[in-house]
């Protein structure tokens, strides 16, 4: 550690101090130094003091460059991997370092997903509006809800078939009240327009009772256009587009009737539904219905099923969440005795093999998403994967499935704490450096989750990292030296003054510690220089 360095430095100085004092006549030398300073002329001083701020400079930039590439100060690494081993520390294995620089080195985009556990506008985010008196959804959100919509349930042809059309509009419309009448209007034209109902069940229901109903005659209108537009999808690319349209209508409507299903309790109908939805669509990978069928059979206790799922979604070349990374680390915390697991036993005793599993798997968890929700509010209908609105999102859902296993909050409690007070994470790293297992953390991370969530929700933010003391110190000594050279330019006789009586100063300081070594030797009765030097 930086103690015992330092600690060891000092008391090597102080020895280096007292045994040579009288070989070296420090006594002496200090009278010659300060004889020295005061015959100096302006010239000296300002060649001096330019040459040092030059040189403390280059050294401030090299340290700014490394640790901006490499997140760490270059004199720190030095000094703990070669100075530390020769002091008596353990040699650090700089091969798992070197492995992990020479992982992924592209800095991802902040880019937004659609929470695939969003609720319903009407009779969820609306009645907490009237609860409550606060906006869940922020103006972005939902301004890019607004254009999933648009990619999801329109297509170039629209405006051949009047409902359809007039959907079109509705999509585009900000005012909710202006989209719930576009919504009647193509009602109005087409009894059997599929979007129009689920605008309705998204936004104009206030229960969850009356959206199911409104999404199942969604999807008797869906399934019909499905089936027409499947017979016509290879005669042009326009019919194409209508199937594709068509099939994102039919899952969307299909996934939220599987929600309505789990919010009213009926959870195994939902998770069959989830089910033959997966087996159906298999390429629509991307609305991560398989998250959705994780939080219903978490919630039936079917673990083995969640273990399978688990295992088919965990995979390297598939996009990682917080909710794959958490369950995982749940289904490991299952085989741990997690009511009777305490940080300082395992500490005494070491982890048992299953332990390991699961600290190991907490940590990987908390190295993709960190946040702790400050508070826990309306999950937002868009979440930025590794931030705090997908941390809100997940902690909405999945913390009673956490409840549910004894003791696995008090492992994550435990594991959590351990990682924070061995050296501030040491076991994690930082967000914006390259991780154990993850890609650095984007710079945009804040910026896009304050976007996301509401002003009276209190932003969890990764800690800003403090600069390395060696690059505090190298940019203070550079503008002081640099300040000192300025001043002895401009104001020689000035500074020579100065510096005679900062000479005369240092020895008056000296002069008890003089005084103090002197009468040690002649307490002594043999010098231990002599006997050092017969030695």
């Amino acid at each position: 550690s930086w103690g015992y360095l330092w600690g060891v430095w000092v008391l090597l100085v102080a020895f280096l101090i007292y045994f040579l004092r009288a070989p070296l006549k420090l006594t002496d030398n200090i009278s010659a130094m300060s004889m020295f300073i005061s015959s100096l002329t302006p010239k000296f001083y300002v060649a001096l003091t330019g040459t040092s701020s030059l040189l403390s400079g280059i050294i401030l930039i090299f340290e700014w460059w490394y640790f901006r590439k490499y997140g760490t100060s270059f004199i720190e690494q030095v000094s703990v991997n070669h100075l530390g081993p020769l002091l008596g520390g353990e040699e650090t294995d700089t091969s798992a370092t070197q492995t992990n620089e020479n992982k992924q080195t592209c800095v991802a985009e902040c880019k937004v997903w659609r929470n695939p556990l969003n609720l319903l506008r009407g009779s969820e985010y609306n009645r907490y509006h009237w609860v409550t008196g606060n906006e869940a959804l922020t103006y972005y959100d939902m301004n890019l809800s607004a254009q999933d919509h648009q990619t999801f349930f329109t297509c170039e042809t629209d405006h051949l078939r009047p409902a359809d059309n007039v959907m079109q509009k509705a999509w585009r419309e900000r005012n909710p009240q202006a989209r719930i009448k576009a919504a009647h209007q193509a009602l109005d034209i087409d009894s059997d327009c599929a979007t129009g109902y689920i605008l309705l069940a998204e936004e104009e229901a206030i229960t969850i009772l009356e959206a199911e109903r409104l999404f199942r005659r969604a999807l008797k209108c869906g399934e019909s256009l499905y089936r027409k537009s499947q017979l016509l999808q290879n005669h042009s690319s326009m019919h194409e587009a209508e199937h594709r349209r068509d099939t994102n209508v039919l899952v969307y409507i299909k996934r939220r009737l599987a929600m309505c299903a789990r919010k009213l309790g009926k959870t195994r109908e939902a998770v069959k539904m989830m089910r033959d939805l997966m087996k159906e669509f298999p390429l629509l990978n991307v609305l991560n219905i398989h998250e959705n069928l994780l939080e219903a059979l978490l919630e039936l206790q079917a673990y083995a099923d969640a273990q399978a799922l688990l295992f088919k979604y965990d995979d390297i070349s598939l996009p990682k969440s917080a909710t794959i990374c958490y369950t995982a680390a749940l289904l490991k915390a299952r085989a741990v005795v997690c009511d009777k697991f305490s940080l300082e036993v395992a500490t005494k005793r070491g982890l048992t093999t299953s332990e390991l599993s699961a600290v190991e798997a907490i940590h990987r968890a908390v190295e993709f998403n960190p946040h702790v929700p400050k508070s826990i509010i309306l999950p937002p209908e868009h979440i930025l994967k590794r931030g705090d609105s997908e941390a809100i999102a997940y902690t909405f859902y999945h913390l009673p499935q956490w409840k549910n296993v004894e003791g696995a909050l008090n492992l994550l409690h435990c594991t959590w704490e351990g990682s924070k007070w061995m050296d501030h994470f040491e076991l994690i790293p930082y967000p914006l450096e390259k991780g154990h297992l993850f890609y650095p953390y984007p710079n945009c991370t804040e910026n896009a989750d304050r976007e996301l969530l509401p002003n009276y929700h209190y932003v969890s933010v990764y800690p800003k990292k403090e600069w390395p003391f060696f690059i505090v110190f190298v940019g203070c000594l550079c503008s002081f030296t640099a300040m000192l050279a300025i001043l002895t330019h401009q104001y020689p006789d000035i500074m020579i003054l100065f510096a005679r009586a900062l000479s005369e100063f240092l020895g008056m300081l000296i002069a008890p510690i003089t005084f103090v070594l002197e009468k040690l030797d002649s307490l002594m009765p043999t010098s231990i220089w002599h006997v050092l030097t017969r030695i």
